[in-house]
C-alpha cells in the first residue's frame, strides 16, 4: 500500500540558479497592498519579468506573525539578477519608493546559489 500523503520527488534546480530572499514587516492596514505588490502576480514581479532570466517569484506569510513575509526570488544566475539591476535600477528604486509605506521593516536575509 501507498502513502498517498508522502511527496512526490521533484526533480533538483539545476546548479547555478541565485534565489534572492526578503523577510517584511508590514503594517497592518497596508496588507492587501503588499500581497499585491510583493506577490507572484504583483507589481514586482511584473517588473521582474521584463528581465531574462527570471524564474518566478514565491510569497510566503509567517504563520506566527500575520505581518511578517518573505519574498523568495529565483533568478536563472546571479549574472541575469545582476543585469536586470543594471538595466532596470530607475524602474526598480521608482517601485521600491512607491512600496515603502507598506512596511515598517525589510531586509535581504539571503542570497543563494543552488548546487544540484
Amino acid at each position: 500500500m501507498t502513502d498517498r500523503m508522502a511527496p512526490m520527488p521533484k526533480a533538483p534546480a539545476p546548479a547555478g540558479r541565485f534565489i534572492a530572499i526578503w523577510v517584511f514587516s508590514v503594517r497592518r492596514r497596508h496588507l492587501d497592498d503588499f500581497k499585491s505588490a510583493y506577490g507572484p502576480a504583483g507589481t514586482w514581479a511584473a517588473l521582474f519579468r521584463k528581465a531574462d532570466g527570471y524564474l518566478g517569484t514565491e510569497l510566503c506569510a509567517d504563520r506566527a506573525n500575520p505581518r511578517r513575509f518573505f519574498t523568495i526570488d529565483r533568478w536563472r544566475t546571479r549574472a541575469a539578477f545582476d543585469a536586470f539591476h543594471r538595466r532596470f535600477r530607475a524602474e526598480y528604486e521608482a517601485l521600491d519608493r512607491l512600496c515603502e509605506p507598506f512596511t515598517e521593516h525589510e531586509q535581504l536575509i539571503a542570497e543563494l546559489e543552488t548546487v544540484g
